[in-house]
């Protein structure tokens, strides 16, 4: 998992496409959440483990405001030790073939996933609660994080 997680990371850092997606949380209108966590910009950085100049995300202050904060989210599962129940997996704002490992989309239409209880595989769009956690300075995790989660039923 931390090896699929690394590829995915260092992947991330060297793209900066920006799109909108759906999603809610409790504070912010369920149309700005995914919008709003979009709006990032990038900034270089040496880093000594890769020996050059890597894109590292600058989160806006609104975004800044979102970390730490419960938030609902839907997305699409992207298993990542085959297709069972997770408690560890990758949250897209779309299906497999179009998500961002598969060069359809950006960085910040993924999240990583952890969840309470095991959360069963679907190819349908699941509704995930949890806490958002923003990450700009550990090449081996995504950008953006939710803990805690749990599936909302619809």
């Amino acid at each position: 998992m931390k090896a699929v997680i690394k590829i995915i990371a260092l992947t991330t850092l060297f793209l900066s496409m920006g799109l909108s997606l759906s999603a809610q949380d409790n504070a912010v209108p369920k149309k700005s959440l995914w919008k709003t966590l979009s709006k990032i910009t990038y900034k270089k950085k040496y880093d000594d483990l890769m020996g050059f100049k890597i894109d590292v995300p600058v989160f806006s202050d609104k975004i800044k405001k979102l970390d730490g904060k419960e938030v609902v989210v839907k997305g699409y599962i992207i298993p990542v030790e085959g297709y069972k129940s997770h408690k560890e997996f990758i949250l897209s704002a779309f299906p497999y073939n179009m998500c961002f490992f598969c060069g359809g989309a950006g960085p910040e239409t993924v999240m990583e996933v952890e969840a309470i209880e095991g959360v069963e595989y679907s190819a349908e769009q699941v509704l995930l609660k949890g806490k958002l956690q923003l990450n700009d300075d550990d090449i081996n995790r995504l950008m953006y994080l939710l803990t805690d989660a749990v599936l909302v039923e619809e």
